[in-house]
């Protein structure tokens, strides 16, 4: 189980952070939800959970948290490589909560074109 002494509690992280805090949660024991239309443009990628997890354990964030709609809780987009897709680019827009911890991924896409 990852060490979420690391996983910062409170957003919006930067996106350094919110690198590391949602790696951290992929890393150890988390549940991972997906939205009905993240399931849909999953299953029209032929993306499997395995490829959002690679991403969620190895990707990077590189731009600023949005607000979710539930209060406290942010918007990420993470960018990582599908290890069954050429190694193509993948974006997961994830809301990382740390309590319990948990990941739910909004919508996915491909983020090279």
């Amino acid at each position: 189980m990852a060490d979420r002494t690391k996983v910062p509690r409170k957003g919006p992280w930067k996106p350094a952070d919110a690198t590391d805090g949602i790696r951290e949660l992929a890393a150890g024991d988390f549940a991972l939800m997906l939205t009905k239309h993240a399931r849909e443009q999953m299953r029209a990628r032929d993306l499997s959970t395995g490829d959002i997890a690679h991403v969620l354990r190895t990707g990077f964030v590189y731009e600023d948290a949005e607000p979710s709609t539930r209060e406290g809780l942010y918007k990420y987009k993470m960018d990582g490589r599908s290890p069954n897709h050429e190694s193509r680019v993948v974006r997961v827009v994830a809301i990382p909560s740390t309590k319990p911890p948990a990941v739910k991924i909004v919508t996915v896409m491909w983020k090279d074109g």
